[in-house]
């Protein structure tokens, strides 16, 4: 217990002086798991023998079996591919590593002058490649982290950074019940776009899943951004926010159907996502996300819908295989 409290504390005062609120290396906030996005787009706290769930908290590479290749792609700008990778290795009762690729490929794009005029083209990507390392601290305790080497190259412009994500969990197997504190992408550039050093996206998460004792039902709630609260970030034109209304900005929530212990059914609701495409022009309906998917012992395959831009949905694909 201890180790815990001291895992957390040091979690959490590392946290403390990461509160700006604009940030380059976007795309590491992109789902990567399609049953987290069917619940909402975020989630740390979900325990199932999934590595997709591993991008989002280290400490979750504990409940992934041993040997296992995960691949994962989502559908978004026309043009764009972005994908993802993990492979799990089990090194002993308490300790689990993991590797893991992420790409967000944009495509090629037209180079033009101050007039106008088309002059050739140019490609843009981002790549992130990372290591992870889990510990079981007692029977219901996991920390987990991952160090990540971060590379973006945008026609001649180029950087570089390294960033750590740090993350514990407690699970209790008899109630079914999960809490995660995730603190994602502290760190900052090697090298630079220009002249100006810039920040990574942090994000302090806190989370719980929790299925429910007589029901095939299994409800999860997210919180994250919990070191940034500014209402100007969240609101620019110039409507004075509720404190509900902020609060909510935070918040992700869904919902598993859990007919057998195969197969998932799930939705969830990303109130910032609404919030934002509202106020581009789309309805609250874009924060809704669906998804499903099934577990088998070897093989599994989930895939989710959500809505992140104005010009088409987003489909998100994963697969797994124990080797």
């Amino acid at each position: 217990m201890r180790k815990f409290i001291f895992a957390l504390y040091a979690l959490l005062a590392t946290a403390a002086a990461a509160q700006e609120t604009n940030s380059v290396f976007n795309f590491l906030e992109m789902p990567v798991s399609a049953h987290a996005t069917a619940l909402g787009g975020r989630n740390i706290s979900l325990i199932s023998d999934d590595a997709s769930l591993v991008f989002a908290n280290p400490a979750l590479l504990s409940s992934v079996t041993d040997k296992t290749l995960n691949l994962n792609y989502m559908t978004y700008l026309q043009g764009c591919n972005v994908g993802s990778a993990a492979f799990v290795k089990v090194l002993g009762e308490r300790s689990t590593m993991g590797v893991t690729a992420q790409y967000a490929h944009y495509g090629s794009m037209d180079e033009t002058t101050a007039d106008n005029v088309t002059v050739g083209s140019f490609s843009a990507m981002d790549m992130a490649l990372s290591g992870m390392y889990a510990y079981n601290l007692s029977d219901r305790w996991a920390g987990g982290a991952t160090g990540k080497f971060i590379y973006s190259k945008y026609a001649d412009y180029s950087s570089v950074a390294l960033a750590v994500d740090l993350g514990v969990n407690y699970y209790d197997e008899h109630s079914d019940f999960s809490f995660s504190v995730v603190a994602r992408n502290l760190g900052g550039q090697v090298k630079a776009f220009g002249d100006t050093h810039e920040k990574l996206p942090f994000s302090l998460q806190m989370g719980f899943t929790k299925r429910l004792a007589h029901a095939p039902f299994r409800v999860s709630v997210t919180l994250v951004d919990l070191t940034r609260w500014d209402k100007d970030y969240y609101f620019v034109s110039g409507e004075e926010p509720s404190t509900g209304k902020i609060l909510m900005n935070h918040l992700t929530a869904g919902v598993d159907f859990l007919p057998t212990d195969y197969l998932y059914v799930s939705m969830g609701y990303n109130f910032r996502k609404a919030n934002e495409m509202d106020a581009a022009g789309s309805s609250h309906a874009a924060g809704l996300c669906a998804g499903a998917g099934i577990l088998l012992s070897r093989f599994s395959f989930g895939m989710a819908y959500a809505q992140y831009h104005l010009s088409a949905p987003s489909f998100v694909f994963n697969a797994s295989y124990c080797l």
